[in-house]
């Protein structure tokens, strides 16, 4: 998959990641990539900035975490980060029905 194919995407993944459960950066690099099954395999180098760029706009908060003696930052949506992934989510919907509807003319399956 070409990576420019995610631009623009990677707040909406972020966020929905974290929607139902807070993680750490890692457990949400495993999240996306299981739950899209190994489509989405991002270098955590992509991910960490991500994370603190959507903290610095509160979309996102964190807190240290110590698990297993290992001390790791985990996230969580905050209210704004909810109201804006809805904003996100709606953009998403409108895209993939205009994109569905040009290529299922074109598409021979």
């Amino acid at each position: 998959m070409r990576p420019e194919l995610l631009k623009g995407h990677l707040d909406l993944l972020l966020l929905a990641a974290v929607r139902r459960q807070p993680a750490h950066g890692y457990a949400i690099v495993s999240k996306l990539r299981q739950m899209s099954q190994g489509a989405f395999n991002l270098p955590e180098g992509t991910i960490y900035p991500a994370l603190y760029r959507l903290e610095r706009a509160s979309l996102l908060a964190s807190e240290w975490s110590t698990d297993s003696g290992r001390r790791r930052r985990v996230y969580r949506l905050t209210a704004d980060g909810e109201r804006v992934l809805g904003e996100y989510l709606d953009e998403w919907e409108w895209l993939a029905g205009g994109l569905n509807a040009v290529l299922e003319e074109t598409m021979v399956r």
